[in-house]
């Protein structure tokens, strides 16, 4: 057989959604101490426990590597499982679950960026 095996495993072809879902969770758990109170803000949610997520800030580097990592693991199963031929009737093969897995590894990177540069910025106008 040339080319490489048609992929059938269900578990296999769920990978990739799982590490841009933990990719996603991490990068909001690194946004949590300076992006998210700002975002509840500016949707018009307050209360006193947003001033409690800023203690999940000495922790924000463990989850910006979380991220990181997760959100290149989920690229590269994305990527790899689209250069894989999918059995047809797959979930693998199923649009919807490539789109989906493709925007949520989107939003994950565009939230550890954002962070990550808060963070960064924050350092240099101190």
């Amino acid at each position: 057989m040339i080319g490489p095996s048609p992929v059938s495993n269900p578990t296999t072809s769920r990978t990739g959604l799982s590490f841009a879902l933990g990719g996603l969770s991490a990068g909001l758990l690194a946004s949590a101490c300076c992006i998210l109170p700002l975002a509840f803000a500016l949707a018009g949610i307050s209360g006193a426990w947003i001033a409690r997520l800023t203690a999940l800030a000495p922790y924000q580097p463990y989850f910006l590597t979380l991220a990181a990592v997760s959100i290149a693991l989920g690229y590269w199963r994305y990527r790899r499982s689209e250069a894989a031929a999918c059995l047809p009737g797959s979930l693998c093969a199923s649009p919807v679950y490539r789109n989906s897995t493709r925007w949520i590894l989107l939003a994950a990177s565009l939230i550890a960026a954002s962070a990550a540069a808060v963070d960064v910025y924050g350092q240099l106008n101190l």
